[in-house]
């Protein structure tokens, strides 16, 4: 069985990082969390106070800096991959509304997307790794041997974000996690810098009627085609 590179891209909240820390732990991949090293990094300049609540971004102060933030993963006891931030393990703060929010606007700026772009294309060179995002398919791996484009209706992927805010004991109102969905989608595909779009060679699924085992038959199917030919 060949070793590939998985790139999987599509909407917030539907399911990608599930899908693509899935499938490199069957198949013994690597996977790299793009959309943590953007939050990150959004983390960064919160704490920073460069970031403020009405999205405005010190870009000045975070271009003298970008070098300087360290992003690693780390998989703890239980066997989890966990998000470090210069040493330290940010996995609850970053999965924030207000730090997602932050990533969405973060991920626009064009040197930021640049170092990090640099950074994953280095994790991919050996091949054997599963990459999830939202522009690994047209920017960052556009020769990956397997592509997915990831969707599912709005509401699904709001009540799904909603329950995993619960979980972790983040208290949001439903119709806040709607807006927000709605939120990204639009400055996900409109910004400058890599718009959100299927790459013309990307398979489609849209898990909105789905549930996790169903769509992970179809991703292992797809991708033991691509590995045995």
């Amino acid at each position: 069985m060949k070793k590939i590179v998985v790139a999987i891209d599509g909407f917030s909240s539907c399911g990608k990082s599930t899908i693509a820390k899935q499938l490199a732990k069957e198949f013994g991949y690597i996977y790299v969390d793009t959309g943590a090293m953007y939050r990150a990094v959004s983390l960064f300049c919160l704490q920073k106070g460069w970031l403020t609540a009405s999205g405005k971004v010190d870009e000045e102060a975070l271009k003298q800096q970008i070098s300087n933030i360290d992003i690693a993963f780390k998989t703890n006891a239980e066997g989890v991959q966990e998000t470090y931030l210069n040493g330290k393990n940010v996995e609850k703060e970053i999965r924030t509304l207000e730090v997602a929010n932050g990533a969405s606007i973060i991920s626009t700026i064009g040197f930021v997307r640049k170092e990090l772009v640099r950074q994953q294309q280095l994790m991919g060179q050996q091949k054997g790794i599963v990459m999830d995002g939202r522009d690994i398919g047209t920017v960052v791996f556009p020769t990956a041997e397997l592509k997915i484009f990831v969707t599912a209706q709005p509401e699904v992927r709001a009540h799904r974000r909603h329950k995993e805010l619960e979980e972790k004991g983040i208290s949001e109102s439903f119709d806040a996690v709607l807006a927000n969905v709605k939120e990204r989608d639009e400055r996900d595909q409109t910004r400058k810098e890599s718009p959100l779009r299927q790459a013309s060679d990307a398979l489609l699924l849209d898990n909105s009627n789905l549930n996790k085992e169903q769509q992970m038959e179809i991703v292992r199917q797809w991708f033991l085609e691509r590995t045995q030919i």
